[in-house]
């Protein structure tokens, strides 16, 4: 290879695993030359670095860490090899996700390959560059925690955690990369209902295993044969590798209209046994494999297919059957080999509306319509995703299966949402606020519906079951008996934590922000302050709704010296009980980011960055100014 800066070991592998010859003269083949055997060396060439990285580090970086009695924790993404295989051979795959390059998509890859490997936790650096430095709320790192678990997460880290000496000084010693989740921000004041919120989901995440139905093959030869340049990693930011590629389509399709499934690669696919009409793998039981459509796969790969469904599996072709070997290696003999499997295939397909179909051994093949395909075999998709901006991931724990949805949308929901089950009822709980209770549920058309209201953003899980949960009392749905009313009066204002020093107290007839209402002190604070009003009940009964409006940025609120709750999201509202008729002291605290204080010494100068051999920039890897 002209201008290789590769070691000759690897050369030497690469030739040994791939058939070839080599030899010691220059060639183009690998640099700028566009014909099909060049790709094919190419490709060929990527295959082995994948399976070196897996064999030559990864796994001996495992064994390693097992005969010392470690678990292994991986971000795969980056490499240039298959990422369901790096991820798979560590105990705790791990993923990530960014401001800008968020894709549940790309996250499942994670989870996929612990699935399928049969490992119960699915890790993620959870928190980096969510926003700004200093302007990351608990809202925004929520809304990245439960992207993170609608991928299959189970297992979240805070990233920017740091440790800093006393004498530092504020803001103290800094990660590089923002959120800054240390007890320094502001934001660590609330930081406890959030932490709670993820608590309760991890706890019924790691519960049970995944129920998804259908492993997803990734042609990721086709990939290797079209890829620039020679060794491109396959990262969370730049994802042209799985969006421009069949696989992204299918996957897309089958995300967005609720079928649930795993990736799985062709070393894993070597593994898998059919058993009861089922494919097994070291995870769990699936129904069906779907392939994306795709020109290259491995003979093995195809044989492996055709086997599970020999066994009584089913297999999916999207549109078409593969028709060519991956590589250049023994390329004529692989080529004899794919077609001495696919001919038979291919002859004893049946058209059957919009699938082609044969039975092999005691399973069926199918070539089309990859959802056709899949309700053809009596598999059913989630149909609440039908509702915009609903999404779920469903684990099965005995015989009760238990979802987490989520309402990504903008508008509050309440209605009926079918289920994908045969169960009876339904029990709902509430991460946020720890509320559990028994659904109002019904049966429509074989399918378990359950009564929901969820507001914008706000997540439930749903436990299904064939009897009504015994020791449960009824959920509590609400019904608004009234218009609303403003809480006119005074407003005392007394700010109790932060810096760099506590404002003036003061008092006001006109919610604002601070930096309105008081002077350069406050313009420049980074905490929290108390708000308190005395008010009568504004109706008969003892239960009403706060509707707080704009929060910036958390709240803690209280009602005659009984806490009732943090709360960090919109729409900022919760339930007031046991209001009195007269005379009630209600206090809201309310904590803020510490963007306006970080300002603040930019904007005089202030040298801050007291730390050393660090990068410290802002999100677009610029220097770091919040003067502006």
């Amino acid at each position: 290879y002209h201008g290789a800066t590769w070691s000759p070991d690897l050369y030497e592998q690469f030739a040994k695993r791939r058939g070839y010859r080599l030899e010691a003269h220059r060639t183009e083949l690998f640099g700028t030359a566009t014909n099909d055997a060049a790709r094919r060396v190419r490709a060929d060439f990527r295959e082995t670095l994948s399976d070196l990285v897996l064999e030559s580090m990864t796994q001996p970086w495992v064994a390693w860490s097992h005969r010392r009695g470690f678990l292994t924790r991986n971000q795969a993404h980056g490499s240039p090899g298959n990422l369901l295989d790096l991820y798979a051979a560590a105990d705790i795959p791990e993923t990530e996700m960014f401001s800008k390059d968020r894709d549940i998509l790309v996250s499942k890859f994670a989870s996929s390959a612990a699935h399928v490997a049969g490992h119960p936790l699915v890790s993620a650096e959870t928190g980096t560059w969510v926003a700004e430095h200093f302007t990351e709320t608990l809202a925004d790192l929520k809304r990245n925690v439960d992207d993170l678990f609608l991928a299959g997460v189970n297992h979240v880290f805070y990233h920017g955690t740091c440790y800093s000496p006393d004498e530092a000084g504020w803001p103290g010693w800094l990660f590089y990369a923002a959120t800054q989740m240390n007890p320094r921000n502001s934001i660590w004041h609330d930081a406890p209902a959030l932490n709670a919120y993820v608590q309760r989901c991890q706890s019924l995440l790691q519960a049970g295993r995944p129920d998804n139905e259908v492993l997803l093959y990734w042609p990721i030869h086709d990939l290797w044969q079209q890829q620039e340049p020679l060794v491109a990693g396959l990262t969370v930011h730049h994802r042209e590798w799985l969006q421009n590629q069949s696989l992204g389509g299918v996957a897309r399709q089958l995300w967005a209209r609720g079928w649930g499934y795993d990736y799985v690669s062709d070393r894993q696919l070597a593994t898998a046994k059919a058993r009861s009409g089922q494919i097994a793998v070291a995870g769990g039981n699936y129904r069906a494999v779907v392939v994306p459509a795709c020109e290259r796969m491995p003979e093995q790969t195809l044989q492996a297919l055709l086997e599970l469904a020999r066994g009584g599996g089913t297999v999916v072709f999207e549109t078409k059957l593969p028709s060519d070997v991956p590589g250049l290696g023994n390329l004529e003999d692989r080529r004899k080999s794919l077609q001495k499997i696919l001919s038979p295939l291919a002859t004893s397909l049946k058209s059957e509306g919009a699938l082609r179909q044969a039975k092999i051994g005691r399973g069926t093949v199918f070539v089309g319509e990859v959802e056709a395909a899949l309700q053809a075999i009596g598999l059913r998709r989630e149909m609440l995703t039908d509702n915009s901006g609903f999404m779920f991931v469903r684990r099965t724990d005995g015989d009760a299966r238990c979802y987490y949805l989520l309402n990504k949308s903008k508008s509050a929901f309440s209605n009926w949402l079918p289920l994908a089950v045969s169960d009876k009822a339904a029990a709902l709980l509430d991460p946020m606020t720890s509320r559990t209770g028994v659904a109002a549920t019904r049966v429509r058309d074989g399918r378990l519906e359950v009564f929901l209201q969820l507001d914008p953003g706000e997540a439930i899980f749903i436990r299904t079951s064939k009897k009504p949960p015994g020791k449960l009392s009824a959920w509590n749905y609400a019904k608004a008996t009234g218009g609303p009313t403003e809480l006119a009066g005074e407003w005392k204002v007394k700010f109790i934590q932060g810096g760099p020093e506590l404002p003036p107290d003061l008092t006001t007839t006109r919610l604002a922000s601070w930096t309105e209402l008081g002077g350069e002190a406050a313009q420049r604070f980074a905490g929290t302050a108390r708000y308190t009003i005395t008010f009568d009940a504004p109706a008969a009964g003892n239960k009403f709704l706060l509707m707080l409006g704009d929060v910036a940025q958390s709240t803690r609120v209280r009602l005659n010296g009984r806490e009732l709750g943090t709360i960090f999201m919109p729409p900022f509202q919760l339930l007031l009980d046991e209001v009195k008729p007269r005379g009630n002291v209600l206090e809201i605290e309310v904590t803020s980011v510490a963007a306006n204080r970080i300002r603040d010494l930019d904007r005089r100068g202030v040298k801050w960055k007291n730390f050393h051999e660090i990068n410290f920039v802002n999100i677009n890897y610029q220097p770091f100014d919040a003067s502006r």
